[in-house]
């Protein structure tokens, strides 16, 4: 009896996407942040004055990010929550050799010099903050009892004013935040969040005798920026009218006047944004916030699909320092929140901070990747 071959039709699998999965990185992820990066280069190019250097500088920086947060997905969960109090100790130690023993620069002192390495331990914290509360809070019955949140709430506050007294608001202000969000995300009480807001509120006074005198005037400046428009003033009044003049459509790329001119400081770091509103107007910066969304939406969904409480308050808050991340840089630049120095996250120039985020990716990849494998 003849046989008969019999094809079955289906789709080859994708060379790439088999790659991508036995690298652990999760691919819709991984799709958002590469469409972040491209975008990074597009606007960086007209908002550094068309100089490829800057470019270049910034692949490198963005491909060792890369490299470092598919690294770090390739770890199992479990050894992110073994090692979260060594970790978290470790930047706790840096933190106060910065204090003694720190560079200072601009005013602030943030850096440690190693003689071959220098670095930012306050980066670092962003990721073990979390990681600790989430260790701590995952190993006590949710939602968390008041003992437990206030133990928690001291881990949170110590690195954050130590981050504040080098002094680096923005920073602190992330820091706080990614602790804050393992609470909230281990069902913290709305009579607690109360509570807290009118703590905070109370100590205003306090706050503000301790704040640095040019901390003081960002405040006065973000209540009113006319007072003082040549010189305080300056910068979120330039960010304005850059965004205005961008219209619904823009100008187009490489028709930002206000950062060709040097009108608007800033511009290919803190303030980047502001350039991208004037080039591809409302549209286009509705679509960078709908590609953000995506990314925290995909975070968020790897969060509720997590193996474990640990993976689960961790990703949470992970997804939750992004969104800060976004809404402090944007929300400083159009003027509704004070100058903190929080650059716009995967857009602006720099190291560190892209660094940092993606390192978060790489732990969130590694919850969803291998949850998957765990689970077959």
């Amino acid at each position: 009896m003849k046989t008969e071959n019999r094809h079955e039709h289906f789709e080859p699998p994708s060379l790439l996407g088999n790659l991508l999965r036995s690298l652990h990185i999760d691919i819709p992820l991984f799709i958002g942040l590469v469409l972040a990066a491209l975008l990074s280069f597009i606007i960086l190019y007209s908002a550094a004055g068309q100089e490829m250097a800057v470019l270049y500088r910034q692949a490198a920086r963005i491909g060792l990010a890369f490299a470092l947060m598919a690294a770090l997905a390739h770890v199992n969960p479990n050894q992110f929550k073994q090692y979260s109090t060594i970790l978290f100790s470790f930047g706790i130690i840096l933190l106060l050799a910065v204090l003694v023993m720190g560079e200072i620069g601009k005013g602030a002192q943030r850096w440690l010099d190693l003689g071959f390495f220098r670095f930012q331990p306050s980066e670092m914290i962003k990721l073990t903050t979390p990681m600790m509360v989430a260790r701590y809070l995952s190993e006590h019955r949710l939602p968390p009892k008041t003992g437990q949140l206030l133990i928690a709430s001291g881990l949170i506050l110590l690195p954050t004013l130590l981050i504040a007294k080098q002094p680096d608001l923005g920073t602190a202000i992330l820091v706080a935040s990614s602790g804050a969000g393992v609470l909230f995300f281990a069902g913290l009480s709305w009579a607690f969040i109360a509570a807290i807001i009118a703590a905070l509120a109370s100590l205003t006074p306090i706050i503000w005798h301790f704040m640095h005198g040019y901390q003081r005037d960002r405040v006065l400046t973000f209540l009113n920026p006319e007072a003082d428009p040549l010189g305080r003033g300056y910068h979120i009044i330039q960010s304005k009218i850059a965004i205005g003049s961008g219209g619904i459509y823009g100008k187009g790329w490489l028709g930002s006047t206000q950062s060709e001119l040097e009108f608007l400081p800033e511009s290919s770091t803190d303030f980047i944004f502001a350039v991208f509103a004037e080039e591809f107007g409302l549209f286009g910066c509705v679509g960078l916030l709908l590609l953000y969304l995506l990314i925290i939406a995909r975070c968020l969904h790897i969060a509720s699909q997590a193996q474990d409480t640990y993976c689960r308050l961790l990703a949470s808050s992970l997804a939750f320092t992004f969104f800060v991340y976004v809404f402090v840089n944007i929300g400083m630049v159009i003027g509704v929140l004070p100058v903190v120095g929080v650059p716009l996250p995967l857009i602006s120039y720099g190291g560190t901070s892209i660094v940092t985020l993606l390192a978060g990716f790489g732990i969130l990849m590694s919850i969803h990747t291998h949850k998957k494998r765990l689970s077959r």
